[in-house]
């Protein structure tokens, strides 16, 4: 094969994954950016806001720690929805009776239907485990949106470098002898053969 053929070749190859990897990362951005707006608009619509700074509610030690840093703001984000989640409504909820389990509660309630008070009890907990779920649910997509932010920007990387080789491959084919092969014909150059000895 003729060495500028194998040089077309592979620089066309080069091309096309370079083109790959641009589409890829423009489709990851928008997924990114997709998943982020998502998240950040669904959560403003609940309104839910983190306890101001220095109140009550934040003077336990499975909270305050945990909801100081965002204390008095409203939840918008994956990071957020997931500490309010976690180091909130579930301590609260596992200060319920039966640990806030909705199961339990349930199943209590189905055995003495009749008790108003164990069903505001599993209302409760209905409501509390929901609205965890959800929040969790929204920390999951972010977290699928940051990975679609990093595996973007890496393609984007990996699309420069590749355009770059590829621009080297054309500027390398301007150089090639159009008469030169990949490999050299051995049947010129027998293996063993030596240059005639100098008089």
């Amino acid at each position: 094969m003729q060495r500028k053929t194998f040089d077309i070749l592979l620089t066309a190859v080069g091309g096309a994954v370079t083109i790959v990897l641009f589409v890829a990362g423009g489709l990851l951005m928008w997924g990114y950016t997709f998943a982020h707006n998502n998240v950040h608009d669904q959560l403003a619509q609940q309104q839910i806001f983190f306890p101001p700074k220095g109140s009550p509610a934040l003077a336990s030690p499975e909270i305050g720690p945990y909801l100081n840093q965002y204390a008095g703001q409203q939840v918008l984000t994956g990071p957020q929805a997931q500490t309010y989640a976690n180091h909130f409504i579930a301590v609260h909820l596992s200060e319920m009776p039966y640990k806030g389990v909705y199961s339990q509660a349930s199943a209590a309630l189905q055995k003495d239907p009749t008790n108003t008070q164990l069903q505001d009890t599993v209302n409760t907990i209905f409501k509390g485990t929901t609205l965890r779920g959800l929040l969790l649910e929204a920390y999951g997509f972010s977290v699928v949106g940051q990975i679609a932010l990093v595996a973007g920007i890496s393609a984007f990387a990996m699309g420069v470098v590749m355009l770059i080789l590829t621009l080297s491959g054309v500027w390398h084919l301007r150089k090639v002898d159009p008469k030169e092969t990949l490999l050299h014909d051995e049947a010129s150059h027998p293996e063993g053969s030596q240059a005639p000895a100098m008089a």
